[in-house]
């Protein structure tokens, strides 16, 4: 008596058939690697297939997003450290400072990025309005100081299409505001700001 039937000859995969699979698997594996995969998932599109049914786009996106995310983990732990530091050095004079006002109309492309910083005493304000006319852009609001050895400050960031308000400086330094367009189309921010500020920098 017999459990099971054994297979013939036929029903077993040749040696032949077995590589000519594995081949077939690895060359798939290898066109949806290269038109797929890195597209979406590094915005690296070496066949334009990635383009074409917006993949690269989503790549870009990715890569920007983990490089932000990378640097601003930096910033905060600069920023933890550095903080100490101001406590002990910021002056807290704030005299001498003449209030005035500058507009400026920022044009990005898509990806692409500014950062504008006034010069301020600790203690000093600055009030501000930014408008995308509709578009939502990542601002990161932040300061530094090389003569306090200060890298990076954090005040706040988002994503948004318009904002005002008071910026008060932390300690004598650069305040402002970074702008970058997640878009695919450009866009126009007019940035306006008027206080106690003594100088005024585009980088």
């Amino acid at each position: 008596m017999y459990n099971s039937n054994i297979p013939s000859d036929t029903e077993v995969p040749s040696t032949a058939k077995l590589i000519k699979s594995t081949i077939f698997a690895a060359v798939t594996a290898g066109v949806l690697l290269v038109t797929v995969v890195m597209p979406a998932e590094y915005g690296i599109d070496p066949t334009g297939i990635g383009n074409t049914l917006g993949l690269k786009r989503m790549g870009e996106i990715k890569t920007s997003l983990a490089e932000e995310a990378a640097q601003d983990a930096k910033m905060d732990k600069q920023e933890s450290v550095e903080t100490v530091q101001k406590i002990v050095e910021t002056p807290t004079d704030t005299q001498g400072v003449s209030a005035r006002s500058d507009e400026f109309e920022i044009n990005l492309a898509p990806d692409q990025s500014t950062e504008i910083k006034v010069t301020m005493k600790e203690a000093g304000k600055v009030n501000y309005s930014w408008d995308a006319n509709g578009s939502d852009i990542f601002f990161d609001v932040h300061g530094d100081s090389k003569s306090l050895k200060i890298n990076y400050h954090k005040y706040y960031k988002g994503t948004a299409d318009k904002k005002d308000g008071t910026l008060e400086a932390a300690f004598d330094g650069s305040h402002g505001w970074y702008f970058k367009n997640r878009n695919k189309e450009p866009v126009t921010i007019v940035l306006k700001v008027d206080g106690a500020y003594s100088a005024v920098k585009r980088y």
